[in-house]
């Protein structure tokens, strides 16, 4: 079938919107219907050079749709559920997947990083080559052909431009402090970078009951926003925060930093704002190849702990339904996340915004 589809055919380059040709699913693959799919910076890492990838390739990878169509042996789905995709899809009996850390899993990975389909071939194709799919999923698209292991069910009555959310920006930013960093009630938390993943880790911190929630980042705007997502205290980043955060925490630091950005300099600092004892929990992506400078001496002597956190350690079958049944109930917010919906057609501008930081989450979506 022809769909239309954002397309990234080199580095630095902007995304263009192009017809493209996309195959039907395959044994174990399912044929969804995009509804909406979130602007995250993780595809912007492909403009940029962070993350390398081959090219050409249809990017997004934070989408929710119906599913229309399924290849033979699919179980997990079926046409007319509502699906939010899941860009590491899971095995469930890989080394990983048995000890509790499905989003891990090692199965997928090859495939998945290498922009395929799980049998190693594309579906989409442009001119006449091969297109890639970012994250095995594609989902800048009105269509994509999917592994079933990406497709997570969820209840018919959410808006599907929220249940995008869920796949991506929701559900590391909750899961980084519910699951990867298990925030206590009555803990204090400082969250360096205010985005998408930023916002979530205040929620999450404030669904975990921390007392003291401290928001640092170098946007006014994102002051406020902050506010809305849980935070009891806003810093600018260029104000010393780190001698702000002291004052705040009684001279210690907090028990929790969270830096959601991936700049090593800033994780750098977020370590200098947990007390001894404490625990910095890295949640933002960094680029391919670069190093961050974390001072051993301190490090052991005042015994502080570094996590990373990917995909907030969340296990999605079981998580994404739980995190809409939470914004059903009225404890999350995700209808505030959605700042700007765009057309396909103004992905390059809805990109433009979200690197301005004008918005808390753009969403493109689709009739």
């Amino acid at each position: 079938m022809r769909i239309h589809a954002a397309l990234l055919t080199e580095a630095h380059k902007p995304f263009l919107v192009e017809e493209v040709d996309l195959d039907e699913p395959r044994a174990g693959e399912v044929l969804v219907k995009i509804a909406a799919s979130g602007v995250c910076h993780s595809d912007y890492h492909l403009v940029s050079g962070a993350t390398k990838h081959p090219m050409p390739v249809v990017i997004g990878h934070e989408g929710a749709g119906v599913v229309t169509a399924v290849g033979a042996g699919v179980t997990r789905v079926q046409p007319g559920d509502y699906v939010t995709l899941n860009w590491a899809p899971d095995c469930g009996h890989c080394f990983y997947c048995l000890r509790g850390k499905p989003n891990l899993c090692e199965t997928y990975v090859e495939p998945i990083w290498a922009g395929t389909m799980l049998d190693g071939t594309t579906r989409l194709h442009w001119k006449g080559q091969p297109v890639y799919h970012y994250c095995g999923l594609a989902s800048f698209a009105e269509y994509a052909v999917v592994p079933q292991e990406s497709c997570v069910r969820i209840r018919k009555d959410v808006p599907l431009t929220v249940a995008a959310l869920v796949g991506c920006a929701v559900a590391t930013g909750v899961g980084a402090a519910m699951y990867t960093a298990e925030v206590k009630a009555g803990e204090s938390v400082v969250v360096f970078g205010c985005g998408g993943v930023g916002l979530n880790i205040l929620q999450g911190a404030a669904l975990c009951g921390a007392e003291k929630i401290i928001a640092v980042d170098n946007n006014p705007a994102k002051m406020e926003i902050a506010r809305q997502f849980g935070a009891t205290h806003t810093i600018m980043a260029n104000e010393n925060p780190i001698e702000t955060i002291r004052e705040i925490t009684n001279g210690r630091g907090a028990e929790h930093a969270f830096e959601a950005v991936g700049i090593p300099a800033l994780q750098e600092l977020a370590l200098e704002a947990i007390r001894p004892g404490g625990t910095l929990t890295l949640a933002g992506l960094s680029a391919m190849g670069t190093g961050t400078n974390l001072p051993g001496a301190i490090i052991t002597r005042q015994e502080k702990v570094i996590k990373g956190s990917y995909y907030g350690t969340v296990n999605a079958t079981r998580d994404f339904p739980l995190l809409l049944d939470l914004y059903m109930s009225g404890k999350l917010k995700l209808d505030e996340l959605v700042s700007q919906k765009y057309r396909l057609d103004q992905i390059n501008e809805a990109y433009d915004a979200m690197l301005s930081g004008s918005v808390a989450r753009g969403v493109v979506v689709f009739n």
